[in-house]
């Protein structure tokens, strides 16, 4: 009996034995896959924890280094461009300006990178085909290369070269050797070939210069009652109307806008807006030529805002001859702020009634004066036609006509605004030259014995020749540099 109780006794305690060791045994799994899932935890939150600090880097990173609550614009912006090689702004302000996140940033360094890569590698072929006399390959390749790395000292350089000895065009490779000098001062190339051609292009453009004299002085000469000269100051009158709303984009042909003006009838399929901007620009025309054209030297803001107010009144009555009161922006360039626009235009002005502006042959300072207007941009809308009817206030006051720029020629018209914001004024300036001289050209042209009417300009009858450029300095100054401080 005693012995089959033992036999029970230890049989339990057994059972409890293996009861407790697998319990033992399932606790301890748990325990592992409990600390399993606390280090898999533990991972993922390391993970995720980094991920955001980097995300949060990258966006405090790419965020602008002074608030817009705490610092203006006008701490970005240099105030007005000198007249000749003009640092408008840098890189760095563009920056600013324009923030943009790290990826975005990344990917633009990785295209640039490429880009330059595919450029170097067109330019050593234009080389080549240089080398073996195949001219218009290597100037495809080059022009390839230039409008891939527009800003690489070496392929600027290279390509200056290029049209000096064996295109003869002295004047461009210049432009470009000074390009090259904007983004690279110290380019030793660039230095010696800007040295060597400036004084051969200092004298072309006085060529220009006396080429253009010499037909505001013939133009002079034709009496004003002539029949011929009044049937072209008419039609230059509604061409000038049309070729500089068309800039801008207004649709009208140069029979609708002629119709606009003479009978105020509405062209049927067109926008209000379009017939108003014609609108616009006759009625500051007519302002310009009944009072500010005798005002040689006292031309006040008023003044300017008076033209703008006709220029944007039919459009937009409440901006017209208003300041803007918000940023804007215009391609690459970023005009100053708002609340700066007040302080420059009072700069711009006390330079445009200066004696040494007045004293510029009228080619330059009209440009000049386009140029400084259209940069600071004071106002929200028709800076482009404001400015180039300041610009030809100045030419008229001169003895010269309204001069007309071509809108099929629009590009080059903006492109040569574009590289003046990059560093150098000298090819708007022959632009507007070219300009200058064409519209000359019509002129006598019209009075000439045997012409019966002007061209239209709708043709693309301008720049069918080699450019032709203006000096950039003074006759009177004498000296190689004209560069006046704002």
């Amino acid at each position: 009996m005693l012995a089959s109780r033992e036999k029970l006794w230890y049989a339990f305690n057994e059972e409890k034995l293996v009861y407790v060791k697998r319990k033992n045994e399932e606790n301890g799994s748990a325990a592992m896959t409990v600390n399993r899932v606390v280090v898999l935890l533990g991972f993922v939150s390391g993970v995720a924890v980094a991920v955001i600090g980097t995300l949060l880097s990258q966006y405090i990173a790419s965020l602008p280094k002074n608030s817009p609550n705490h610092q203006d614009y006008r701490h970005v912006f240099i105030p007005l461009p000198s007249e000749g090689r003009l640092n408008v702004y840098e890189e760095a302000t563009l920056d600013v300006a324009f923030p943009s996140g790290h990826l975005t940033r990344q990917l633009e360094v990785e295209n640039s990178a490429a880009s330059t890569a595919e450029a170097l590698t067109s330019l050593y072929l234009a080389l080549e085909m240089k080398l073996s006399g195949k001219q218009k390959k290597a100037v495809k390749l080059f022009q390839h290369a230039v409008a891939l790395a527009p800003r690489h000292p070496d392929i600027l350089n290279h390509y200056g070269e290029f049209l000096e000895h064996t295109q003869n065009d002295v004047i461009k490779a210049n432009e470009y050797y000074v390009r090259a000098l904007t983004y690279q001062p110290n380019h030793e190339g660039a230095l010696m070939n800007s040295q060597r051609t400036a004084r051969v292009v200092e004298k072309l453009d006085r060529r220009m210069l006396r080429r253009i004299d010499e037909k505001r002085n013939a133009l002079s000469a034709i009496p004003d009652n002539n029949a011929a000269l009044i049937r072209a100051k008419k039609e230059a009158y509604f061409q000038h109307i049309y070729h500089t709303v068309g800039i801008e984009g207004n649709t009208m042909n140069l029979a609708q806008t002629r119709a606009i003006v003479e009978t105020r009838t509405a062209v049927a399929g067109k926008s209000i807006d379009e017939h108003n901007e014609i609108l616009g620009l006759d009625a500051a025309m007519k302002y310009i030529n009944a009072t500010l054209v005798n005002k040689v030297g006292s031309i006040s803001i008023k003044d300017i805002l008076e033209i703008h107010m006709r220029v944007l009144g039919h459009v937009d009555p409440v901006q017209g001859g208003q300041f803007r009161r918000t940023q804007v922006y215009v391609g690459g360039h970023v005009p100053p702020g708002p609340g700066d626009i007040h302080y420059l235009m009072e700069e711009f002005t006390l330079w445009l009634n200066s004696e040494r502006a007045i004293r510029m042959h009228p080619v330059r300072y009209a440009a000049l004066a386009h140029y400084k207007l259209v940069h600071i941009h004071p106002f929200s809308d028709g800076n482009g036609r404001t400015s180039r009817l300041l610009m030809n206030m100045i030419l008229m006051q001169a003895g010269y006509p309204p001069v007309i720029i071509h809108k099929q020629h629009r590009h080059t018209y903006y492109e040569n605004l574009r590289i003046a914001n990059t560093g150098d004024i000298r090819p708007f300036v022959r632009f507007i030259a070219e300009c200058t001289e064409q519209t000359l050209d019509l002129f006598l042209w019209a009075t000439s014995e045997f012409s019966k009417q002007v061209p239209a300009l709708s043709q693309d009858t301008l720049f069918t020749e080699r450019p032709s450029t203006i000096a950039l300095e003074d006759d009177s100054s004498g000296t190689g540099d004209d560069d006046e401080d704002d």
